[in-house]
């Protein structure tokens, strides 16, 4: 009546708003707290595994003024963008989906599907919580040549929950970053006889089955904005992010060879532990090192091998540059383990002993070192979004126990240039791979073996900002010879909630 609050129905409305807000409060509460717990207990446990004392958390280190990594990396729908990280093995803060504003709005409109939950998404990151979750399903398949011709269905989803030290109670310049993911059906690997899956989202964590896994757990501080450390468990490929390919393969390119040389992958495991730092400019990284276990350890916890086969240093230079006066990069990135490994051992990506059981001899170290490149054709002067350009990587490596010599690719893409699609993201490449003689030498007559190459197209079109359909079409041209060339199609659809 008039205003007043005798109508029971209204005051059972707010009493459960109520009820529901002590909720949020209570549940943030309980986050700093079992965040803070979590924090000390790993700084702790860490030092003893860090001889440098890089885990070990600096209360009284120069605070920085950014508010996240978000001030230097880019969602990974941010194709070519051109403050996007360059070429780099080194695990920095990962790029996320963003995240939706509160108040989202009609369901088309919005970032993500789920919105704001009623505003509580976006209270969870005003309290340096952040929450982002999307499935991705794919239909890919070889319709003429490979092995076999068929289609496969399999797909993955992806779990990123990310704190902000200094919001949720600790200390300025702390963050601490968990990718967990959840593999599932059917990848098209074995149907083309190609030594670099088509598919590399398909075949991690692992190559088949169903498997759910915490890939990464890290934790960054920022000593400055000039310079940061990092440690933990890390999931390698989410510091790989090269301008222009999509970045982290759920968005753009799919072959191994065109989002990842191949090169690194005998060096540098999927997720493993290690350390590192990081020198920044403008909030991207220039210079950065990193150790890392060579043990790949996504589904286990790594502690009983921890080290027990050398270690890793990867080391990255980058210089961001204005040819034409567009944005590109230059990189180098090195490897070098200090591990025993052999040819024919399957690394997280891909897996050269595909023939007879063969046995060779281990041998104990292994390098690799690639160039890289990405400069912008176009960049819209309204949007540093709107971008799209040429990119290229050529890599060389020992040979043995490297399974490739080396490998390159190149390519074209970016924002999409048709009118109103601003929000597609379109790619074109070409790579060669070159096989080691230790393999080619050794396969048997009827598994004989040769170089491998490929080109890739796909077209990502944007239903809606949280809804992604892509098609795909591939040509590989196998390692194993007596494969004839196979022609793959494939479809991609992706949901961001």
């Amino acid at each position: 009546m008039g205003g007043g609050f005798d109508d029971q129905s209204e005051m059972k409305h707010l009493q459960g708003g109520c009820a529901m807000r002590l909720s949020l409060d209570f549940t943030i509460r309980s986050v700093r707290a079992l965040l803070a717990v979590s924090v000390i207990g790993f700084a702790q446990s860490a030092v003893a595994q860090d001889p440098l004392g890089l885990l070990v958390p600096n209360p009284s280190a120069t605070p920085t003024t950014a508010s996240g990594s978000e001030l230097w990396r880019l969602d990974p729908n941010s194709t070519g963008a051109s403050q996007a990280i360059v070429p780099t093995m080194t695990p920095l803060p990962p790029a996320q989906p963003p995240v939706a504003p509160s108040g989202a709005g009609p369901l088309l409109e919005r970032s993500t599907l789920t919105g704001d939950w009623g505003g509580y998404r976006s209270e969870l990151q005003d309290d340096g919580v952040k929450v982002n979750l999307s499935t991705t399903q794919y239909y890919q398949g070889v319709a003429s040549g490979g092995v076999d011709q068929g289609f496969r269905y399999g797909g993955r989803n992806d779990y990123f929950l990310n704190f902000d030290g200094e919001k949720v109670g600790l200390w300025k310049g702390l963050f601490i970053d968990m990718h967990g993911e959840t593999r599932y059906g059917q990848s098209a690997y074995n149907l083309t006889g190609a030594l670099l899956p088509p598919n590399l989202m398909m075949v991690v964590p692992q190559p088949t089955g169903t498997v759910t896994a915490l890939t990464a757990v890290k934790v960054t501080q920022f000593l400055s904005e000039q310079m940061l450390v990092f440690g933990g468990r890390l999931n390698m490929f989410d510091g790989f992010v090269q301008p222009l390919t999509g970045a982290t393969g759920l968005n753009g390119f799919m072959n191994t060879a065109m989002i990842f040389n191949p090169v690194l992958a005998r060096t540098i495991p999927y997720s493993t532990y290690g350390a590192g730092f990081a020198y920044l400019k403008d909030f991207e990284p220039v210079f950065s090192v990193a150790v890392i276990d060579t043990y790949n350890t996504p589904t286990v916890t790594g502690f009983d091998t921890f080290f027990n086969n050398g270690a890793t240093v990867v080391s990255a230079l980058n210089v961001p540059t204005r040819f034409f006066g567009l944005p590109g990069h230059q990189g180098v990135t090195g490897t070098y383990s200090s591990g025993t490994y052999n040819d024919l051992q399957p690394s997280p990506y891909f897996d050269p002993n595909q023939g007879p059981g063969i046995a060779l001899t281990n041998r104990t170290g292994s390098w690799s070192m690639t160039y890289n490149f990405d400069q912008a054709l176009y960049a819209a002067p309204n949007d540093p979004k709107n971008i799209w350009g040429v990119f290229g990587s050529f890599g060389v490596s020992d040979g043995n126990p490297n399974p490739i010599r080396w490998c390159s690719n190149m390519g074209i893409s970016g924002r999409s240039p048709l009118q109103g699609r601003s929000q597609d993201t379109f790619g074109a490449g070409y790579y060669y791979a070159d096989v080691s003689n230790t393999i080619k030498e050794i396969a048997p007559k009827l598994l004989r073996l040769q170089n491998e190459q490929g080109v890739e197209m796909f077209y990502n079109y944007a239903v809606t900002q949280w809804f992604h359909i892509t098609p795909d079409l591939q040509v590989i041209d196998p390692f194993r010879q007596r494969v004839d060339a196979g022609f793959l199609a494939g479809i991609r659809a992706k949901v961001d909630f």
